[in-house]
């Protein structure tokens, strides 16, 4: 997932959005209903370029038929070092239509799920004029 590694290590996000299929599903480290669709997925990753400070990738994991992903990854959310990692996987059209963030410690997790909490009318908003 070379394209959309480097997309996100640029935060060029129009170039991350336009690798995710309409049906994505994305899944939250924070919340346990996961949010369908390319719409939603977008704001949330906008969102998420708002929150994280000092973000890069440090490790990439792809499975020998080149659907399944793993980008590992470290950033900060306010003075909390956060660690995670996103899973991707790919449809026939090479497109990400599974996306799943895990994140540790506990306490980057809540500062994470803080800060994303307060970006969520603006990312809902977003999602909504995405979709219109």
């Amino acid at each position: 997932m070379r394209a959309f590694r480097e997309a996100i290590e640029k935060w060029d996000l129009d170039a991350a959005e336009a690798l995710l299929a309409e049906d994505v599903v994305f899944t939250s480290p924070a919340v346990f209903k996961p949010y369908p669709g390319k719409a939603m997925t977008a704001a949330i990753l906008h969102g998420v370029a708002r929150v994280f400070e000092d973000f890069r990738y440090v490790r990439e994991i792809n499975d020998v038929g080149g659907r399944d992903h793993a980008l590992v990854f470290k950033a900060r959310v306010g003075d909390r070092e956060i660690q995670g990692c996103d899973f991707i996987h790919v449809n026939d059209d090479g497109l990400i239509d599974e996306f799943t963030v895990m994140v540790r410690p506990l306490s980057a997790a809540q500062a994470l799920a803080a800060a994303m909490g307060a970006q969520f009318d603006r990312i809902a908003e977003e999602a909504q004029k995405r979709s219109a």
